[in-house]
């Protein structure tokens, strides 16, 4: 099948439809005195006394029998020897709005100067013709077209419109006469030629200047010819179709002939390709999350009885309903708040009852359904009954943390009633763990106090704890109603505890700078002048401390040093050379004296890990990566005498690449809590804009690099980096330790991001066995290969545990089950992260913002009771060991990258 390209009609958001009205031509039979003398009004028509009277046209778009936009009309010119308008008109509709049905219904307007009972314009139709945009197979039509001409009839625009600018030919009799055929093949002819003219000015035809004059007017001649055929032989048909049903007077009556012939000649718009019809895709109506029970009978109610008056006569009435019945879907049920409710609420509110709930005591039943709702779910509804529940039980509840974050939404913060009686019930709250504080910071909560609330749990988190939630909180910067001034609590407390560390606003200052330069469609800029307002705020902070001015010339030197990376970077990714002299470009542009490389002095807080002050770089010791954007590899001198590699790259966003990074370095730190070390190596990772990025440099070699330099075996890699003939499999103990606990942690945590695209070269080893994974392109389920695993579990990974039959394989799982256990249980926390970064430019989140929690809150399983959880966890990691999809996938994954090195 031959490639076809082509383009949306959604896409013309901005072009509106044209249309060229070139010409007319056509055959008009003088009007005999004997009609003239029954119409006299026919002999003031201009077109009856002038062969070449001053027509104008009109164009309107129809669709489905309905006008779409009002009519334009040609400007007034004066014809000589044909009528030629050679003008473009414009229809204030774009093609983006057009649908399927669309048509053009053009009319050719008469003059007459005495009253026309058509209109009160002294215009009568002097013809008309409508014609679709869209063909058949729903591409805009183009180019040169003829349309039939309908004498004395304005051009309808109906969907089964009588006045269709291309007539089908009648089917012929058996009898055909010599003369018929003679006009069908002048006809054919005269079509054939105009499609061939079509063509050559759509380019698809050379053009030859001299033989297309001489052909030009030997088409001319041909059309002529053609048209007076055709009217002679509509006359014919005419006339002996009067003959037969005698209606002579009927045609005498009418005083118009109807064996008049006319074409009028427009040209569509030109495109590179075809464009077909697309319509827009608007959002999918909500659907109601009202949740009936198994055993409620909503659904299966019967049909209301109708009752009748006394006397009324209903017989019949039964057959005439039958069937009538229709049962409408109402979307705002489930979304909306039900009006009955809110009045009874905010009636039950209203009544001083405050001093009665303050000693209210819920009895045991009440006490079980208030424990089920305080294990609710972020994602989880509060329903108009619990609402009650927690509003009467609000004071027995201030004891219980859980219960902020519901009483919260259970509360109506749009009415001043209930603001005011539950704004004092925060301060009297048991103090909320911070994943609460974040679900407060989420956009499903936009009141100040609430707000507000939240950002006073944060101030008691230390720089290290308030560190790892700094990416969210940023994004959360979004749903601050008054974040624009000095109303929003949550920018003043970033940018005052920013500006007292210079580890948080180096961090802070960055992710300010990448969502400042996002130019992005998915970027709203009232966002971009949002995070450029805190940013100014941020910077005149740091100068009301002491060394505010040093650490603002540190952030400039800083976007000094990228920005000669970037440059760097680019132009060794858009270099033609080869691999070689890419390394050589790299190493003379690194120690070029302009760019100031060398030597750093004052050192430089490095902005991918403030803690490293640079002093230089190693220009001899830098490397070009073979990949499609070449990243660099350098190695920076530090205070401390050491290297520190880093990898920077341009023509990427990194920020995918860091969420996952931030949320692994959480999960560790989550792990680590109770006291499960599985030796994760959360690397540093910096976006510095939307296309460029820093990332540390790991010692390390991928799993397929392993494999293939030991003969298939990473147990003999492990071996040959650390070799112990006393301990068992002949590797160091603590080797093996570390790389059973990071292929548990990895596995566990992988799942649960969903992270996609895994395979045997983005699965790395460190020598000393800390196995860890790269490059998080496709999270959240999304997988380029179809029936990929959940779980990455190869057999190169349990190979190098030594099989699935030793202890260390057992052991490996009793890990994963601890780390599943101890991160279902911080399942609200790692939820509420994901829910703050909803409104992220973040690729997979694009996809469904909606539905980013869900699909986390998915693989968490966290309906399922710990036992079984643990049953159906142990099943994933076998069905993902004895995967054979995935051994497919790595196979055809290091078949297509060898044919790509070679």
């Amino acid at each position: 099948m031959e490639a076809f390209s082509f383009a949306t009609s959604s896409d013309l958001d901005k072009l509106s439809v044209h249309v060229r009205i070139d010409r007319l031509d056509g055959h008009q039979r003088p009007i005999p005195y004997s009609v003239l003398l029954k119409r006299p009004d026919l002999r003031h028509r201009a077109s009856n006394i002038n062969p070449h009277s001053e027509l104008y046209v009109t164009a309107q778009i129809w669709a489905d029998s309905k006008p779409l936009t009002v009519p334009v009309q040609t400007a007034y010119k004066s014809f000589k020897h044909a009528r030629v308008w050679n003008e473009w008109l414009s229809l204030p509709v774009a093609y983006s709005n057009l649908p399927a049905s669309a048509q053009l219904a053009i009319t050719v307007w008469d003059l007459s100067p005495a009253e026309a009972t058509e209109s009160d314009l002294h215009a009568v139709p002097f013809g008309g013709t409508t014609i679709p945009l869209f063909d058949k197979d729903n591409t805009l039509q183009r180019g040169r077209q003829r349309c039939r001409i309908h004498r004395h009839k304005a051009a309808d625009g109906l969907s089964s419109t009588t006045t269709p600018w291309v007539i089908p030919p009648a089917r012929k009799e058996r009898k055909s006469t010599v003369a018929e055929d003679t006009v069908d093949e002048q006809v054919a002819e005269m079509q054939r030629l105009e499609e061939l003219l079509k063509k050559q000015e759509m380019g698809d035809i050379p053009q030859n200047q001299w033989l297309d004059a001489l052909l030009f007017k030997r088409m001319m001649k041909i059309r002529s010819d053609a048209l007076r055929a055709e009217a002679m032989a509509q006359s014919r048909q005419s006339k002996s179709y009067l003959k037969e049903t005698n209606g002579d007077a009927q045609n005498e009556t009418q005083g118009e002939p109807d064996d008049e012939l006319f074409y009028l000649d427009i040209e569509l718009p030109r495109f590179d390709h075809s464009i077909v019809f697309a319509d827009i895709e608007y959002p999918p109506p909500p659907i109601s999350n009202i949740k009936l029970d198994t055993d409620s009978g909503v659904l299966h109610r019967p049909p209301p009885e109708v009752s009748f008056g006394p006397g009324i006569n209903i017989s019949g009435y039964e057959d005439a309903m039958a069937g009538r019945l229709i049962r409408i879907y109402d979307p705002e049920i489930g979304m909306k708040d039900n009006p009955a409710e809110t009045k009874h609420l905010r009636l039950m509110r209203n009544q001083q009852t405050d001093s009665l709930d303050r000693d209210r005591k819920p009895n045991v039943s009440v006490r079980d359904e208030l424990n089920a709702i305080m294990n609710y779910g972020p994602l989880r509804e509060i329903k108009f009954k619990d609402r009650d529940l927690i509003w009467k039980f609000r004071y027995y509840l201030t004891r219980d943390k859980r219960a902020l974050t519901k009483f919260v939404k259970a509360v109506n913060w749009r009415e001043p009633i209930d603001v005011r009686q539950a704004a004092p019930m925060l301060e009297k709250w048991a103090e909320i763990d911070i994943d609460a504080a974040l679900e407060l910071l989420g956009p499903s909560f936009d009141h100040p106090i609430v707000r507000a609330y939240a950002v006073e749990r944060l101030k008691k988190a230390d720089d290290d704890e308030l560190l790892v939630y700094l990416l969210q909180l940023v994004q959360a910067l979004k749903y601050e109603a008054g974040g624009e001034g000095d109303d929003s609590s949550l920018a003043r407390f970033l940018v005052t505890r920013a500006a007292s560390s210079f580890t948080l606003g180096n961090f802070f200052h960055w992710y300010l700078m990448v969502e400042i330069s996002d130019f992005s469609d998915d970027q709203a800029p009232e966002h971009r002048d949002l995070f450029a307002k805190i940013e100014y705020d941020f910077m005149f902070e740091l100068e009301k401390t002491p060394e505010g001015r040093e650490k603002r010339n540190t952030f400039k030197r800083q976007g000094e040093l990228l920005a000669i990376l970037t440059k760097i970077s680019k132009d060794i990714r858009f270099s033609r050379e080869d691999r070689l002299r890419r390394i050589a470009h790299l190493k003379k542009s690194l120690a070029d004296p302009k760019n100031e490389l060398i030597a750093i002095d004052p050192p430089l807080p490095l902005p991918l890990d403030p803690s490293i002050h640079i002093t230089g770089i190693y220009p001899d010791d830098c490397n070009v990566l073979k990949s499609s954007l070449f990243p660099l590899i350098l190695n920076f001198k530090t205070t401390t005498n050491t290297k520190y590699p880093m990898m920077f790259k341009t023509g990427d966003d990194l920020r995918q690449d860091q969420l996952v990074i931030q949320i692994i370095t959480l999960m560790d730190r989550l792990l680590r809590k109770e006291n499960l070390d599985l030796k994760l190596t959360p690397y540093h990772i910096l976006a510095t804009s939307t296309q460029a990025g820093a990332i540390q440099f790991v010692p390390s070699t991928t799993l397929s690099s392993a494999v293939a330099k030991h003969k298939g075996s990473l147990l003999a890699y492990l071996r040959a980096n650390n070799p112990d003939d006393t301990a068992p499999l002949s590797v160091r103990k603590e080797a093996m330790d570390t790389y059973i606990k990071s292929c548990a942690g990895y596995c566990v945590i992988t799942y649960l991001l969903g992270v996609g695209d895994r395979h045997l070269d983005n699965l790395l080893i460190s020598p000393s066995g800390h196995f860890f994974h790269v490059d998080f392109g496709y999270i959240l389920g999304r997988d380029p290969k179809p029936f990929a695993p959940q779980m990455k579990l190869c057999r190169e990974m349990i190979e190098g545990m030594g099989g699935p039959n030793h202890a260390n394989y057992r052991e490996f799982k009793g890990y994963a089950f601890t780390a599943w256990s101890t991160l279902r249980k911080q399942a609200g926390l790692i939820l509420n992260l994901f829910a703050l970064m909803q409104g992220a430019n973040v690729p997979d989140i694009k996809v469904e913002r909606e539905g980013v929690v869900r699909k986390v809150q998915e693989r968490m399983w966290l309906d399922v009771e710990e036992e079984k959880a643990m049953r159906d966890f142990e099943r994933l990691i076998e069905e993902s060991k004895d995967s054979w999809i995935g051994v497919g996938i790595d196979l055809a994954h290091g078949f297509v990258q060898n044919v790509w090195r070679k």
